[in-house]
């Protein structure tokens, strides 16, 4: 079974703006990373369920490291593809979206 496009391919202009957005997002070798500071612990792992739930829309699963009970990192790459694909671009900006809860 061959791999959703978006996982197969890497759209560079979109991987230099989503870069330069000043988002905080980072590359590191093969993956993006982003961490998120929350008021406290149940901020951080409200924020931890919002993303599982993006990811699991998307139908692409990132690393979700919570630290020091109020800070999220998260780690995205394509493992089937060994490196960064449109996927985690996509998935980089709906965690954005959904980084603080409607009305906060």
């Amino acid at each position: 079974m061959p791999m959703p496009e978006n996982e197969t391919r890497l759209d560079e202009v979109a991987l230099a703006s989503l870069l330069s957005s000043e988002t905080g997002w980072i590359r590191d070798g093969g993956s993006l990373v982003k961490t998120f500071t929350f008021k406290g612990f149940k901020g951080a792992v409200s924020f931890v369920s919002r993303v599982a739930e993006a990811a699991s829309a998307a139908n692409h699963h990132p690393d979700i490291h919570l630290e020091r009970y109020k800070t999220v990192r998260i780690v995205l790459t394509t493992h089937i593809a060994q490196g960064l694909t449109d996927a985690d671009i996509d998935l980089a900006r709906r965690i954005d979206a959904v980084e603080r809860p409607p009305g906060s």
